[in-house]
């Protein structure tokens, strides 16, 4: 079944941290609540099979192009606010199922945490074996959605959370055969919400606000990192302001000026994360976002990432420089 690997857990210090929300999976994250991000990251692996928990303080966006291969499996373990992955509104302990190489959608509109596994769907024989139904690779071809049961969802997800602990603290003890006792303790915790579920909620087609948001992050992808306006949007998508609006308040519960400049705040804030000091000034940064103010962008810039602009520059940049190696699974 492969042997154990390694645990990597890690503090948060920005959205960016969140690109490996899923270990071996890259997502595009946007950070929509204001805020200096903090949370952490952890992952365990075993063998091709892996275990990420996450943690994070403030609203998010995540999306997850359709190029991963394996199967994932999500729990949502806590959230103070509305969560949304496509259109399912998920609950405490629900189960989500990303299906191999399908695009995945989701927004956290506030502090949040989350389990999600990542494993071969051609494992699913063996780590579900006894249930028949979810034995089937087919029965996970398929994105789904689970509600949980409260009392069974509730033990579920305490005990995923306690053995991420225990395998944080015990990296080094164990064995292969004790290493593929503690994959299935994993995987059975999620089965268990599964099993104890309704039958899957598959009525979680794109509704008309989120269709139309696709076509604007579609047009938006196309036009690059430069700044773009919401009049430039409604005249190349022939739409009013006022179902734009509608649409980004329906999703994100944000105007969509609002949205975009969040959105050109995490632009800047990632590209002066990851500049050298001397390769590029605040001012340069701002004005190629399409911020003309100086002072209203420090203003934007620290109300969302509790920092000023001039704290980020190069962060990333000098952390990879003391920390040349980082743990990898």
């Amino acid at each position: 079944m492969g042997k154990f690997l390694l645990v990597d857990s890690r503090q948060l210090d920005g959205f960016e941290g969140l690109h490996q929300a899923v270990h071996g999976s890259h997502v595009d994250v946007m950070q929509l609540g204001r805020g200096r991000l903090r949370g952490t990251l952890s992952h365990v692996g075993i063998g091709d099979f892996s275990l990420s928990i996450g943690t994070f303080n403030v609203g998010m966006r995540t999306q997850r192009v359709p190029s991963d291969d394996k199967l994932i499996v999500g729990m949502l373990l806590a959230a103070e606010e509305r969560v949304a992955h496509w259109s399912f509104d998920m609950q405490l302990n629900d189960v989500l199922v990303i299906p191999p190489l399908v695009e995945h959608d989701g927004v956290f509109h506030g502090p949040s945490a989350y389990a999600a596994m990542r494993f071969d769907l051609t494992e699913v024989v063996s780590l579900f074996g006894g249930e028949a139904r979810l034995g089937d690779p087919e029965t996970w071809r398929s994105r789904g959605h689970f509600r949980a049961d409260l009392e069974t969802g509730a033990i579920a997800s305490r005990r995923l959370v306690r053995i991420m602990s225990h395998l944080c603290g015990h990296q080094h003890g164990l064995t292969p055969s004790t290493a593929d006792f503690w994959k299935r303790s994993i995987v059975e915790c999620m089965a268990a919400n599964v099993l104890s579920s309704l039958p899957p909620d598959n009525s979680g087609w794109l509704p008309s606000a989120r269709r139309l948001i696709r076509r604007v992050e579609e047009y938006l992808d196309e036009t690059g990192t430069r700044p773009v306006h919401v009049s430039e949007i409604c005249a190349a998508l022939g739409m009013s302001r006022r179902t734009l609006h509608r649409a980004f308040q329906e999703v994100f519960g944000l105007g969509p000026v609002t949205f975009l400049r969040q959105k050109r705040l995490c632009t800047a804030h990632s590209i002066l994360r990851e500049s050298a000091p001397g390769s590029t000034t605040v001012t340069a940064v701002a004005m190629e976002q399409g911020f003309y103010e100086l002072g209203r962008f420090s203003q934007y810039y620290l109300a969302m990432f509790g920092e000023y602009p001039s704290q980020t520059l190069g962060v990333g940049a000098a952390r990879r420089r003391l920390h040349p190696s980082g743990h990898e699974i």
